[in-house]
């Protein structure tokens, strides 16, 4: 159960980085069998230039699918990914037979394997190498192939590699975060994480026979959004949230949809239709509900506005 919340958040993570460059599709759904790709990924020519997100912004250079594993991909694990990868090379010639087009190599998509470890045995088998124009840890198989095995644990400690160490694992995972925490506050990419960290954190806390590794995770990640929570709130404060006055009112609806992610992880039809009694309640009622928030379920701030929206 905790392998398919940490996919879930791997999925979820890389679209919300990969979204303002391009289209993402998590999961996308290929012919033959039922199948899903995890992440499917298609640059945008009118999409800013991806360098902030490092190497996996270069990943991302050209249409791609990302498949993300929590443990290390077996042998029978990778020939999934890699017969998903042909299903999709199939629709494409099946596509450029229908205008009677023809496709470049370059323009077909590549098969991007996220692994936080991997056997030598395993990398030797699918004939996966390193490749001296990219960092240590990326092993590509044959030309032909357009696939890489990105083995998370063996990248460089740098600020290119950030965004893709989260998805590692233990010290690999803890070192990232403490990199992120590092970053300054307004960083939009920091704050995306900080959410989306903040969600696996919950989904963890809810699911019963947790693994140690997970509890660690787990007490790692809550000092870190009880200080995120508090510096939200002082914003809000200095923003003025209880001023009353019309000009403040775009501010103040910003802090609490802040104070709402940071706490739940995402806004969704529920959250969003409190935020208006929110911004009813008198300086004496918002200002212990704010200080109670870090305590308070989902369940119970929704009761608590139960037939005021």
């Amino acid at each position: 159960m905790t392998r398919f919340i940490h996919d879930q958040f791997a999925k979820d993570y890389l679209e919300e980085l990969l979204t303002p460059y391009g289209t993402v599709q998590a999961p996308r759904r290929v012919a033959a069998e039922v199948r899903e790709i995890d992440v499917w990924f298609s640059p945008s020519p009118q999409a800013p230039n991806p360098e902030p997100l490092g190497l996996l912004g270069r990943l991302a250079a050209t249409p791609s699918i990302f498949e993300p594993f929590r443990n290390p991909a077996n042998s029978q694990e990778i020939f999934d990914c890699l017969s998903k990868l042909l299903e999709v090379r199939r629709e494409y010639y099946r596509e450029a037979k229908r205008k009677n087009t023809e496709i470049e190599e370059s323009a077909l998509p590549r098969l991007w394997i996220l692994t936080p470890t991997e056997s030598e045995a395993t990398l030797s088998g699918f004939g996966a190498i390193l490749n001296d124009r990219w960092l240590p840890g990326i092993y590509f198989m044959a030309s032909y192939f357009r696939t890489a095995i990105v083995v998370i644990h063996q990248l460089p400690r740098t600020p290119e590699t950030l965004w893709l160490r989260i998805l590692g694992k233990g010290k690999v995972q803890a070192l990232a975060i403490d990199e992120i925490e590092a970053m300054p506050a307004d960083n939009q990419f920091r704050t995306n994480a900080l959410t989306l960290l903040n969600r696996l954190k919950y989904d963890l806390q809810v699911t019963s026979n947790t693994e140690p590794e997970d509890r660690e995770l787990i007490m790692r990640l809550s000092p870190l959004f009880d200080q995120e929570l508090e510096r939200v709130r002082q914003e809000g404060q200095q923003q003025g949230l209880q001023q009353g006055l019309q000009q403040g009112l775009q501010q103040q609806h910003r802090v609490i949809e802040n104070l709402l992610r940071v706490r739940f992880g995402e806004l969704d039809e529920q959250l969003t239709a409190i935020i208006e009694p929110l911004l009813a309640l008198s300086p004496e009622e918002f200002a212990p509900l704010l200080l109670q928030l870090s305590n308070l379920s989902r369940e119970e701030l929704l009761a608590r506005f139960a037939g005021q929206n």
